[in-house]
């Protein structure tokens, strides 16, 4: 993804905490900042304060510049977060996903990691669906996550065999739900330079796995 941060632009990424949620805070230029969510195709408001220099929604987050900052709002700021701060190289995605009775309430994991640690993390409730329902819903989001942060390469893993063979194309998508979850997965993936996905024991996954559970504990 190109933006409007050079590699000498200064991001720094940090948090505050109201109302019991954190809010990421990333140092930058403001300016730059607007830049780079109007050429991802984010549309950007004047602010409604005399401190606030502009505001923009993209996937249901709100950032909200002020000077030498913008600071993100919104249950799930993954994504915008990801618009702001990416950078390209390469990242590998942990994904799962899971119900409780098949069909049944599910929930999904999803972990973002590069050589320097998690990028980006998240799990959440996303109502009725079947096991490989959900285990495309996590794929589906870990994916565009990784694609707001810009990376050039991305590795996936999972342990859910079918997902990752349906997805490489060597299984057939037969269920009509999971064949449109294949081909949502399909064009994010070919969003990116060089992308690959492998199927990996549960102990390997076992971040993303904690992750799906804790959103059913909340």
């Amino acid at each position: 993804m190109s933006g409007a941060f050079s590699d000498d632009t200064p991001v720094e990424l940090s948090a505050e905490t109201g109302d019991s949620v954190t809010m990421p805070v990333i140092e930058c230029d403001p300016n730059a900042a607007r830049e780079r969510l109007e050429a991802a195709g984010v549309d950007v408001e004047e602010g409604n304060t005399d401190h606030e220099r502009w505001r923009a929604t993209h996937a249901g987050a709100t950032a909200i510049a002020y000077d030498g900052k913008v600071v993100v709002q919104g249950r799930d700021p993954s994504r915008l977060v990801g618009l702001l701060s990416g950078s390209g190289g390469r990242a590998h995605l942990y994904f799962d996903g899971g119900s409780r009775g098949n069909p049944g309430p599910a929930a999904i994991g999803w972990v973002l990691v590069t050589d320097e640690g998690i990028v980006a993390e998240g799990g959440e409730r996303i109502g009725r669906a079947t096991n490989n329902q959900a285990e495309y819903e996590a794929l589906i989001k870990g994916v565009e996550v990784a694609a707001d942060y810009g990376f050039d390469e991305l590795v996936v893993r999972g342990d859910s065999e079918l997902i990752v063979k349906q997805v490489r194309g060597a299984w057939n998508t037969n269920e009509p739900t999971l064949r449109e979850k294949r081909l949502r997965v399909r064009e994010l993936l070919d969003g990116f330079e060089t992308w690959s996905i492998e199927h990996v024991p549960r102990e390997i996954n076992a971040r993303a796995d904690e992750l799906l559970n804790e959103a059913f504990d909340e």
